[in-house]
């Protein structure tokens, strides 16, 4: 490691691929500054996949009260209620808790903290307000946040960050969107007796997930009591005294308590001044990097959102580890993005990993697709109307599982361990040898014999 500059890698930003990056090569003996602006953890931890997953507990609990009834359990409905400020502030000390964690973690793998903006002075120098810092490495790992289109009365728009910290719930919700974010947002306020109306200009929303996963998702959530309006988006939102005047591109306006943007996220690159440094960005206005995150200027590396690969925390935490390794270990570490998981917390979940049937169709021969669509067996006594949906891809030739995709209660959970045998290669044969767990909802994609489609 050089003595000429004052750190060894000096990290723009503590969200989980800094914080990863940080740790361990500081852990291989680097000298290792991180500079944080905001809070630790990044947007995962604090405004994004912890405090939603909480809330999306919360949302569910009014139904597992509800479901109780068909086990025997008496709830009078009078002695039911939810208080939404004892959800926010009990989901802020977890955040808080978490925080606390995150610190400890970096001090004690001795990474030293910063707090404040940097802004690039050269290759090798940043500014913190009046301090300036030297290293040898400098990698950005700022992210993203949220993006709301110019309309009129975008002033009266909230996004994903400021849904967390809401004083009150409204009695109607207009969320605004179609990734998961906006799919997600849309089920916690409907879970929680929001009158709930999800706004996407496109056909269909969840573009990029299997068609079949898309279809099925909006039977299920329009179930829930949510409003699904498609091939239509927001012209302008007017206040209108306590509520908001929503005028859309149909010609039809909403009246509603609360109009929530989840319309995509853009590169967190404001006052680092990479244009006058060299740094390259790519038309879709992220950090642009080789296959070894290096940038255009040798000394300067980025990862994570910021550089528009999946905004996935565990995609984040990899690239840190691989980038870790090959700054200050042997180099040979390379990143795999092939059969990624992912969930989307909608409820009922979503579970996906590999190819969908047009993926598959396109990039490969023959295929047989095997569907299962059933009742969880928990609703066979409770009367919800719930159903789940199991599907796998196959190709026919080698027998090799392509993708594999559930709508369905704990779906993350049980992809997960399929993402294991995809990467190993299992094929369909190995699906139908392994045993089932009885009696599970998981069992079914060992169970399913017969294609439906080819």
């Amino acid at each position: 490691m050089s003595d000429n500059f004052d750190y060894d890698l000096i990290v723009i930003g503590a969200g989980s691929g800094g914080v990863r990056l940080s740790r361990m090569s500081a852990q291989r003996g680097a000298r290792v500054a991180v500079v944080e602006s905001r809070y630790l953890g990044g947007t995962c931890v604090n405004v994004g996949c912890v405090p939603k997953k909480l809330f999306v507990y919360g949302s569910h609990a009014g139904e597992d009260i509800q479901d109780a009834a068909g086990y025997g359990w008496t709830v009078p409905n009078e002695q039911v209620s939810f208080d939404w400020p004892t959800l926010v502030a009990n989901k802020n000390a977890e955040i808080e808790r978490l925080n606390g964690i995150y610190q400890r973690m970096l001090e004690n793998a001795g990474v030293t903290i910063i707090q404040g903006t940097a802004s690039f002075k050269d290759a090798h120098t940043i500014a913190i307000g009046d301090r300036i810092v030297t290293a040898k490495h400098i990698t950005i790992a700022t992210g993203s946040w949220p993006v709301t289109p110019e309309i009129p009365g975008k002033e009266c728009i909230l996004s994903s960050n400021e849904m967390f910290y809401l004083p009150q719930l409204p009695r109607q919700a207009v969320v605004w969107g179609g990734g998961y974010i906006a799919v997600e947002f849309a089920g916690i306020l409907a879970g929680l007796g929001v009158e709930t109306t999800l706004i996407y200009r496109g056909e269909l929303f969840l573009r990029g997930f299997d068609d079949d996963v898309r279809r099925f998702t909006a039977d299920e959530l329009r179930k829930k009591g949510i409003n699904l309006k498609f091939n239509v988006t927001i012209e302008s939102v007017q206040a209108e005294g306590s509520h908001y005047s929503v005028a859309l591109t149909d010609g039809s306006t909403m009246t509603t308590g609360l109009v929530m943007a989840a319309t995509g996220r853009r590169a967190l690159v404001d006052g680092l001044g990479l244009e006058a440094l060299g740094v390259n960005m790519t038309g879709s206005g992220h950090v642009e990097v080789d296959d070894r995150f290096q940038t255009a200027v040798p000394s300067v590396s980025a990862l994570g959102d910021v550089i528009g690969t999946p905004q996935l925390t565990p995609v984040a935490l990899a690239q840190g580890m691989v980038l870790s390794r090959r700054l200050f270990g042997d180099g040979e570490s390379d990143m795999d993005y092939n059969c990624i998981p992912t969930a989307v917390f909608c409820q009922p979940n979503i579970g996906t990993v590999g190819l969908t049937e047009a993926e598959a169709r396109e990039a490969h021969g023959k295929l047989r697709i095997y569907r299962s669509e059933f009742r969880p067996m928990k609703h066979t006594m409770t009367g919800r109307d719930e159903r789940s949906l199991m599907k796998l891809i196959v190709e026919d030739e080698s027998d090799r599982v392509l993708g594999a995709h559930m709508v369905g209660p704990e779906a993350g959970e049980i992809l997960q361990g399929l993402a294991v045998a995809m990467k190993a290669g299992a094929t369909k044969a190995d699906f139908d040898r392994t045993i089932g767990i009885h009696p599970t909802s998981a069992e079914e994609f060992v169970t399913m014999r017969e294609p439906v489609a080819s």
